[in-house]
């Protein structure tokens, strides 16, 4: 027997213990996954037709109906504005709210729990859920999208960016603090310079998450593209419908390749 053929006979990955860990985890992730099947009312028949249902679907919307696609693309203009007029007032709200939220910031425990609850309460409710309330409070339209958009935007932002505050190094900040800087020049020359490359990485990608969001507001009623997608399938006009889904795919595409690029001329 050769070293190697030795090694090839003795190495393993995983000592039999762990094995027996892992087997025993991917056992109880097949039992957890069986048990919330089970404890669903899923209609299996639909299921099993699905394939026929989608081929009939899609049958339907072809060829894509172009006629109304000037006021397609007019909406779909409104869906970008909504997207980048949220994100611009969601940026500028969560800076404080980032700032209280950064343990090396905030002025104090209360401050501190007052910062992350903000974060915590904006990113634990779905945008279409803060639709239906700002439809609920400012009518229909894209005013209630704007204010829904920007409301769920905030933890996020802010989230990303007291992280990168908790992050920096604290050695400019000492050094400003030892001369009898104002904290307002601290956080000018100290604070932001650090953290300005995540400050533009994130307000970029969440405008691009907006862009996407935004497309299905209007099946509540808080404006966007998604209104003339649900009136066409509400009235089973399926070639307009593929019309819009190709649209919202376009402008995804869009935004992925704007977003691209604002990436590398500004990171």
């Amino acid at each position: 027997m050769t070293l190697s053929d030795l090694h090839r006979d003795d190495w393993a990955r995983f000592t039999p213990r762990q094995r027996m860990q892992r087997y025993a985890m991917f056992l109880l992730g097949a039992l957890a996954v069986g048990w919330a099947l089970g404890s669903i009312d899923v209609i299996w028949a639909w299921v099993w037709d699905a394939p026929v249902q989608m081929g009939d679907l899609f049958g339907r919307m072809i060829p894509p109906d172009p006629t109304n696609l000037d006021t397609i693309l007019w909406v779909l203009w409104e869906t970008v504005n909504i997207a980048t007029i949220a994100t611009a007032f969601a940026v500028l709200i969560s800076l404080p709210v980032a700032y209280l939220a950064a343990q090396n910031t905030t002025p104090n425990r209360a401050t501190l729990w007052l910062g992350r609850f903000i974060l915590v309460s904006s990113r634990s409710i779905n945008t279409i859920i803060w639709a239906l309330l700002f439809v609920a409070i400012f009518g229909p339209g894209i005013v209630a999208g704007i204010v829904a958009i920007m409301f769920r935007s905030i933890g996020f932002i802010g989230k990303l960016l007291g992280e990168a505050i908790e992050e920096i190094d604290k050695r400019p900040v000492e050094a400003l603090e030892a001369t009898g800087a104002s904290r307002f020049k601290i956080i000018a020359y100290a604070i932001v310079p650090q953290v300005m490359p995540t400050f533009w990485a994130v307000s970029i990608l969440r405008w691009d998450i907006n862009l996407r969001e935004s497309t299905v507001l209007g099946l509540v009623g808080a404006g966007g593209i998604g209104i003339i997608l649900q009136g066409a399938i509400d009235t089973f006009n399926w070639p307009e419908a593929a019309t819009v889904l190709l649209a919202i795919l376009v402008l995804v595409i869009l935004g992925e390749i704007v977003s691209a690029f604002l990436r590398r001329r500004i990171l």
